[in-house]
């Protein structure tokens, strides 16, 4: 295969489906009216609901839902074969990650910028409504673990992407300082954050911060406990939406050097299209790719992460409903274009970077060691890195270290993103639980739902847990959480979508994959339980969001069963 022809491809699927699919969600399931006041503007309060210029909301979605998931997962997925994970990507962003998000957006854009959860609460019933919130709690406690691992190995690995990040941040609150307190124009406000961006990443070559894995974990949790607890106009949405142009510039220059090289004849795929169906992958184990394909490749394909970024951050942002489009729907594609290119790179490139790495792998084991190697040489993010520099290289002349310090800095602007939203919505999940005894405890309730000790709750837990923890059992229980958290919240929208939107025959667009896709996580997941047998921390924050699952599901049975003018009250 060419690495052209595989990047062209993706990108005539995403254009094309936009404008067909996505419109006919907008148009004929949303009903997005232009002239109906979103919660950013009807509930106004300076600190989560802000309405946002709508590159910055999408800037601040993308960033937030991308994270390391669309490089990580399917660079370690490439066990199996490039096809497979390719095939997955591409299905799962159009059939389920894409119209998952954008429901679950505008959903709670028509309940004042609730939750999912709350939501499924307000359409199934109370019960599963305060299930759905622990379980989501329990989730995103697993995506700060995650995070935290893959972004302090980043640091440690690469302390030049560490400056530069760290010195983003700050360039970040310069620019919401000048957006909201200064008023600059956004135009001229953008200028200024695009070179001080610029002038970070210079500072990052000059000035690296050497500190080792556990120091970086430790700085991590303090800017979390902080930037989860800012008013959003002081990190968030501008961090996020500077990110935006990290985005942009490197899926630009990614997606041209790729045409270039294949152009050239050099972009041949010289990994294997497919290696085996059982390769050793999730816990160093022989994994089928179907159930367990889920458990490794989360957000690049779909993602339960981003129904709660979409109802808990973007839906108070949110300046116009027909924005909802190009911030959910759009967001999703982006992050399925950016995978194709993780895994174009790999599969030009990926046997070059082993062998430098000092790795020795053949087609015929690579089923057998790839995934294993690369996680044991710290290869997980690093081994796109370096495949997406060559290809710059080749392609266009760019510095090879340039192109690792690039793609590094990449990464983890994003993996930070999705650590302090993790942390926010993990906060306002917290919250909303202990809202059950507002009535009767009211000193308990203001104490323990503090934003400062709610932030500290789950970032210190979730630390720990990343602290000592194998990255081969601590991402499939994330990622294996998080999917199943996507078929639980797409059952949700199709129950909106059916009951309140009377969207007739288009709600099967949704709750045919969100049955498809429950069945296969949790059978994944139980498949982790038994065969991998995870520490018992992460055993057992996984076994109760099975039985949490089960739970929700059998609510969703009974919510589907019952007669549509009971939901004449549950109407947003």
């Amino acid at each position: 295969m060419n690495s052209a022809i595989v990047i062209l491809v993706a990108a005539i699927i995403y254009v094309a489906l936009y404008f067909t699919y996505g419109k006919s969600l907008q148009n004929k399931v949303v009903r997005a009216d232009a002239n109906r006041p979103t919660p950013a503007h009807r509930l106004y309060d300076g600190v989560d609901y802000v309405p946002a210029h709508p590159l910055v909301l999408y800037g601040h979605h993308f960033a937030s839902i991308a994270g390391a998931g669309p490089i990580v997962g399917p660079a370690v997925a490439m066990a199996w074969g490039w096809l497979p994970s390719l095939l997955w990507v591409w299905f799962g962003n159009v059939f389920i990650g894409a119209v998952h998000d954008y429901l679950a957006l505008m959903s709670s854009v028509r309940y004042d910028g609730k939750s999912i959860q709350w939501i499924a609460g307000k359409i199934m019933s109370r019960r599963t409504g305060i299930a759905f919130e622990l379980y989501i709690w329990f989730a995103l406690l697993l995506v700060v673990a995650a995070f935290t691992s893959v972004v302090a190995g980043i640091f440690s690995g690469t302390p030049e992407a560490a400056t530069a990040a760290i010195l983003f941040l700050v360039s970040a609150v310069i620019l919401g300082w000048l957006l909201y307190k200064v008023k600059v124009n956004f135009y001229l406000g953008t200028a200024i954050g695009l070179i001080l961006l610029a002038l970070s990443v210079f500072l990052g070559f000059k000035f690296p911060i050497v500190a080792s894995k556990h120091a970086w974990m430790l700085f991590l949790m303090v800017y979390i406990i902080f930037a989860s607890s800012l008013p959003v106009w002081i990190l968030l949405q501008p961090r996020d939406y500077l990110n935006a142009y990290i985005l942009w510039f490197g899926l630009l220059l990614g997606g041209l050097a790729f045409i270039i090289v294949g152009a050239k004849g050099i972009g041949t795929f010289s990994a294997p299209a497919f290696s085996a169906w059982s390769a050793n992958v999730v816990g160093g184990k022989p994994s089928p790719f179907w159930p367990t394909v889920p458990l490794v490749i989360a957000c690049g394909a779909l993602s339960g992460f981003h129904s709660v970024v979409g109802s808990g951050t973007s839906s108070k942002q949110l300046d116009n409903e027909i924005h909802g489009l190009l911030v959910g729907y759009g967001g999703m594609f982006t992050e399925g274009f950016l995978s194709t290119i993780v895994i174009t790179s790999i599969a030009v490139y990926g046997f070059t970077v082993l062998k430098d790495a000092g790795i020795a792998i053949t087609a015929s084991n690579w089923g057998a060691k790839y995934a294993v190697e690369v996680v044991k040489h710290g290869l997980k993010v690093g081994v796109f890195a370096r495949s997406y520099a060559h290809g710059l290289e080749d392609a266009l002349g760019i510095s090879y270290k340039f192109g690792v310090v690039f793609a590094s800095l990449w990464v983890s602007a994003f993996a930070l993103t999705s650590l302090d939203t993790a942390t926010r919505l993990g906060r306002f999940a917290w919250q909303e639980v202990f809202g059950m005894v507002v009535d009767t405890s009211q000193g308990i309730w203001k104490t323990i739902t503090n934003r400062w000790i709610a932030s500290i709750i789950i970032a210190g837990l979730g630390v720990y847990l990343a602290w000592g923890g194998s990255w081969l059992i601590i991402w499939p229980a994330f990622s294996g959480m998080n999917q199943l958290l996507a078929s639980i919240a797409m059952m949700t929208s199709a129950l909106w979508a059916y009951k309140i939107q009377k969207a007739g025959t288009w709600s099967y667009a949704v709750v045919i994959p969100a049955l498809f896709l429950w069945i296969t996580v949790t059978l994944a997941l139980i498949w982790f339980l038994v065969v991998v047998k995870p520490t018992l921390p992460i055993a057992t924050i996984t076994a109760i969001g099975v039985l949490l699952n089960f739970l929700l599901a059998y609510d969703f049975y009974l919510a589907w069963k019952k007669p549509e003018e009971e939901y004449e009250a549950a109407a947003a």
